[in-house]
This record gives C-alpha cells, structure tokens and sequence, in this order.
C-alpha cells in the first residue's frame, strides 16, 4: 500500500470516534473477551480523561486525536495532545524548554503522543492487526508534518515500546532511553516464593516492613470490580490530593475523573485501601493489564510505618501473584523500590525538533544520557536484593 493512499485525520474529541472503531487498534486482544494489554490506552480509559476535564480547556493538554485511514478503513490511531507544558509527561524536558526559548524560540505549544499524566510504557503507535508497518508510519509522518505545517517546536511520543522506539529512530526522530523500577514474577507461587529468591539481610528486612505495617492498628483491603464503591472513591479523592498538592502543586485528575472511573474502569482498577477505627486512612491505585499489574496513585490521611510500602509495593505483588501478572510497574522514580525486589528496567521515548540546530544539541545530549542511563541500570542491578548463585549456595 502506498503511503498517499493514506488519510490523516485529527479528532478534538473522543467521542468522534466509537470505541470498537479505536479499541480496534488500541487493544484488538479484547474482541475475543481478553482483558486490554494497556488499560490507558483503551477508548473508555482515555474517553474517561477527557470528559472529566482532566484533559482538555485551561489543563494543557489539549486533545488532537490523529487518526490514519486507508481504503475508506481506520488502521491506526495515536492519542496526542497539544501541549502548552511539560506537566504530567515524566519524561523532562524541562531543561530543552528553557534552552530553546533562551535562545529566542517559542517551545510551546508542542505536540505529545502519550497517555496523559501516565508513566506507564505501552504502544503509542496503536494500529489495526494486519497493517504495522503501513499504520505507524503514517502516524509519525503525520504527526511531524503536522508540527511542521503549524511551525510547532517539536513532537514527542513518551514511554513507548522498544519496538516502536526503534522503528521510529529508523524514521529520523531522536532515541531516548530512561528508566523505572519493575518488579518481575519468576513464577512465584506466592509472597514467600519471592522472598525466598532474595538474600538473608533483604528478605529479613521485606518481612521487618510487613509486620510494621501489620501493627498500624486496622485492616487492608483489595477491592476490584464490582466491590469497589462510591465510598472508596470519596477516601480515596481526599488521598489523592493531599498526594498531588505536595508532588505538583495541584492534582492532574478531577475528582469526575474518579466518577467515571467507578462507571466504566472498575474491571481495569486495584484499590489497597486501609482502614482504621472505621474510617479509611490510606490508599494505593492501580490498573490492570493483561500481563502487568501498574501502580499509579497513593495518598494517606495518617502516617504509619511502613504502610506506604505495605499498600504500594508489596500489596501490589501479592495481587501479580495471585492473579498471574508477569511485572508490576510502580511508576515514576524511586530507588528505594530497588530494596523491596523492584529492578531498573529500560523506558523508552522519541522526539523530533524542528530546529535543525536545537535538534543536533539535543541528539548529542541523548547519547550521552543513554550511555549514562545503561551504566545506572547496571550498577542498580547488580546491587539489587536478590540472591547471588555463590551466596545462595551458602545460605
């Protein structure tokens, strides 16, 4: 198929396109009931988003949903937004920003494909089975010459697979690798299983956390589906913004956000909630994909020891175990995750500048990174908590 038979299309809302039509591409794995490999990427999940004002007028993040069809048939779609900051992505760029704009430049508004205030790596390119290569070509020549027509600064697709992330470097645009911490299931056959692959001191430790944590004085509780209730939400808001106004000034989601989620995301949603002296004290969010359990948001109304490593990372695994999940992402930053079984794992993003000699700055500035980026996961690897073959002999 050759690419001028394909159409690019940009959709300022999602409810312009049905959700079978995007879930088509998004998520094809669900049209024989399987549960969505991204939950983020799903049309309920990002429809969710939008119509709660947690994207959209005065956020940011405004959507420019592009959409690719061929032969009178959708094969690709992206969701990407026009962004008037940095805010919410957790790939910084912050530093490119102030550089471009020193130099006279005007770096916003900029174009994103990414799931908004999300750090969770899935595909970006999200294309209809059959047309992979046609699909996600046309996606990201459409969308640079989008920012190209509009004279915008740049394009940037965050927390992209590996897979996409190379194709798109073979495309022209610039490779940038970071990283997060993932907790990866061996085959655990439950919480001792994994405990019984770390050393002595960090097993000893792990087990520390958990009985300090035991002796908050309440009880934790895992709803999911149809036992999550408005209630949980009300807690859980009043968590979730004490959270979002000390790490970013005020919170990303609406509390609608959360009204639509009770509606239509509960089958995608884990929420860890303690409760003490009948009142719920703190909680821990996350979604559920086919393979990987991703935590997302965590917020207390009481301080306990060790709690917040309870509700957030060991909760989390009890609940991949159970339910047979391969990895648990525990989101942006952190190497104190690194002690608690979490190991470094590679993230990905591409970017494309506009200025030829802004974009020459920035590529030199990523290979240095890179280089930088694959020396830490190295050195953090080899200090994880896990057991050595020579010491496991030993113990």
């Amino acid at each position: 198929m050759h690419q001028h038979e394909i159409e690019i299309r940009v959709l300022p809302s999602l409810s312009e396109i049905s959700a079978s039509d995007w879930d088509a591409c998004a998520c094809p794995e669900t049209t024989s009931g399987a549960r969505p490999n991204d939950p983020f990427t799903t049309h309920r999940f990002l429809l969710a988003l939008e119509q709660s004002g947690s994207v959209g007028t005065g956020t940011g993040w405004q959507p420019q949903y592009l959409t690719a069809h061929a032969a009178g048939q959708l094969i690709a779609v992206a969701p990407m937004y026009a962004k008037s900051h940095s805010q919410g992505e957790y790939i910084f760029d912050h530093n490119w920003a102030h550089a471009y704009e020193r130099a006279g430049g005007r770096y916003y508004p900029k174009l994103q494909i990414a799931v908004p205030h999300t750090p969770a790596t899935g595909r970006r390119l999200l294309v209809r089975p059959g047309f992979e290569q046609t699909g996600r070509a046309a996606l990201i020549q459409g969308a640079v010459q989008l920012a190209e027509s509009n004279r915008l600064s740049s394009l940037h697709l965050t927390f992209c697979t590996e897979d996409e992330a190379h194709a798109g470097e073979d495309m022209g645009l610039m490779l940038r690798k970071t990283q997060q911490f993932h907790w990866c299931n061996d085959g655990y056959a439950d919480f001792d299983g994994f405990l019984a692959s770390l050393s002595s001191r960090k097993r000893k430790n792990i087990r520390k956390e958990r009985s300090k944590a035991d002796a908050f004085g309440g009880t934790i509780h895992t709803f999911t589906g149809d036992t999550l209730e408005p209630e949980h939400w009300d807690a859980f808001w009043t968590f979730y913004q004490d959270t979002g106004a000390r790490k970013w000034g005020t919170p990303y989601l609406t509390r609608a956000f959360f009204d639509h989620a009770q509606e239509r995301l509960r089958d995608d949603m884990a929420l860890v909630m303690a409760e003490r002296n009948g009142c719920w004290i703190a909680g821990a969010l996350n979604f559920i994909g086919a393979q990987a359990l991703y935590g997302r948001y965590w917020g207390c109304t009481e301080h306990h020891p060790c709690l917040h490593f309870e509700l957030c990372y060991y909760r989390a695994i009890d609940f991949a175990i159970a339910q047979g999940l391969s990895r648990v992402e525990a989101g942006a930053q952190g190497e104190h995750k690194l002690a608690r079984g979490y190991l470094p794992t590679p993230t990905w993003s591409l970017h494309w500048v506009r200025d030829a000699g802004f974009a020459d700055a920035i590529g030199t500035y990523l290979k240095a990174e890179r280089s930088a980026i694959e020396e830490e996961i190295e050195v953090l690897t080899e200090y994880g908590p896990f057991k050595r073959a020579e010491v496991e002999e030993q113990e």
